[in-house]
């Protein structure tokens, strides 16, 4: 590296959250090096609008379970291949791998001979299942960034650094949508109940969540005249989504976006979520909206999961919580029936959900990180990565 020239960082995202984090810390990055941060790796269209460039379409890498990984293993391992090769050719200060511990602890095994700094960004969940992974990561990586804060402790009895910076979702710098534009430019008036509908990023839990979802809103709209509904998509997965809720039987057909202002919009907007867990449910939050978090996954996968998992919660406002304050509907409750039963309340009760806001904002206030540091997570997150870079290009 000449003194002209930023440190170089490899970015690797598998999925749609980790894609929204690594455009965070890219920000970040780029803030605290003016600009000179140089970057390559795997990113999705949020790193994109960064600037980042990446090796492949990070889509390739997006799956979720046992069966839905298996019809994909060659191409896995083929992307695996060129990832390992791209950045052993350019051996960047520091890897930063982003979720998805499939991919990315097969990835870093690989590195590790050649000596690079090796961080991993959101910590694998050894709190609820297979704690044993602590170890397997802690033989890897050089560092870990967690995003909540009970997590550091799981990592650190076992000799891996892990700091604690807090959520990047959940950063004070939110980008609020207009939500009375998007009403407005949708049809819709101030007095209608939006309701959002968030099937998932991935194919196979939109597969599994779009179609029951159409059918408990649209018993509903037929109950509640005054309901609209709003199908915020990834880009990626647009065109499936809108194939699929052309389908549902709704009285007036619900609305789909899928660029990165149309979603804010649309979560401006809404009063009510229907929502797949994952960090979409954290974005909601932001914009305090009350909300049903849904999850189903293949029955075979499922079953084999449900006799390691030891936590009672799968969103994260409630593990943070240690509590239900947004109902979870998990694999045989994700049924119409129960969709239906579960968001009544909250469409007939203000008071329900103003409650749920509550908790929400206390929920959002605990992954913001530690109280006694006012960067926002991004920055802290970017903070240990450059120091490992600068610890590094001292020893070069």
């Amino acid at each position: 590296m000449t003194a002209t020239e930023g440190p170089l960082i490899a970015l690797v995202a598998g999925e749609a959250s980790g894609d929204l984090i690594g455009a965070r810390l890219i920000r970040a990055l780029r803030e605290m090096t003016g600009g000179r941060v140089r970057l390559m790796g795997v990113g999705g269209e949020a790193m994109a609008a960064e600037g980042f460039q990446s090796l492949f379409p990070m889509e390739e890498l997006s799956l979720f379970g046992l069966l839905e990984v298996l019809p994909h293993v060659r191409s896995l391992r083929r992307r695996l291949n060129q990832t390992a090769e791209a950045i052993a050719t350019a051996r960047p200060d520091v890897v930063v791998t982003i979720d998805s511990p499939g991919f990315n602890r097969r990835l870093a095994t690989r590195l590790k001979p050649l000596g690079l700094r090796l961080v991993h960004y959101v910590a694998p969940t050894v709190w609820a299942w297979r704690p044993k992974r602590a170890e397997k990561f802690a033989a890897i990586f050089d560092h870990l960034l967690a995003l909540l804060p009970f997590e550091p402790p799981w990592f650190t009895r076992v000799g891996l650094p892990c700091t604690f910076v807090g959520h990047p979702a959940v950063e004070d710098a939110v980008d609020v949508g207009d939500g009375a534009g998007f009403r407005a430019a949708h049809g819709m008036t101030p007095d209608d109940l939006v309701v959002l509908a968030l099937p998932g990023s991935r194919k196979g839990e939109i597969a599994r969540l779009a179609p029951p979802m159409g059918e408990a809103l649209a018993r509903l709209a037929q109950r509640h005249p005054k309901l609209r509904v709003v199908v915020p998509a990834i880009r990626a997965e647009a065109d499936r989504v809108r194939a699929i809720v052309a389908g549902w039987a709704l009285p007036q057909p619900a609305v789909v976006v899928a660029t990165a202002a149309e979603r804010r919009d649309a979560f401006a907007a809404g009063d009510l979520a229907l929502a797949a867990s994952g960090t979409v449910t954290l974005e909601l939050a932001r914009q305090s909206v009350p909300m049903v978090v849904v999850y189903r996954i293949n029955p075979l996968t499922y079953s084999i999961a449900r006799r390691l998992v030891t936590v009672r919660h799968v969103s994260l406002v409630n593990l943070v919580m240690d509590r239900e304050i947004v109902p979870e509907l998990i694999q045989d409750k994700a049924t119409p029936d129960d969709m239906v039963r579960t968001l009544t309340p909250l469409i007939e009760r203000a008071d329900l959900r103003d409650a749920q806001r509550a908790d929400l904002a206390e929920a959002l206030s605990r992954l913001r990180g530690p109280a006694d540091d006012p960067a926002r997570p991004s920055a802290r997150a970017a903070r240990v990565v450059l120091d490992l870079a600068a610890r590094r290009i001292g020893h070069a």
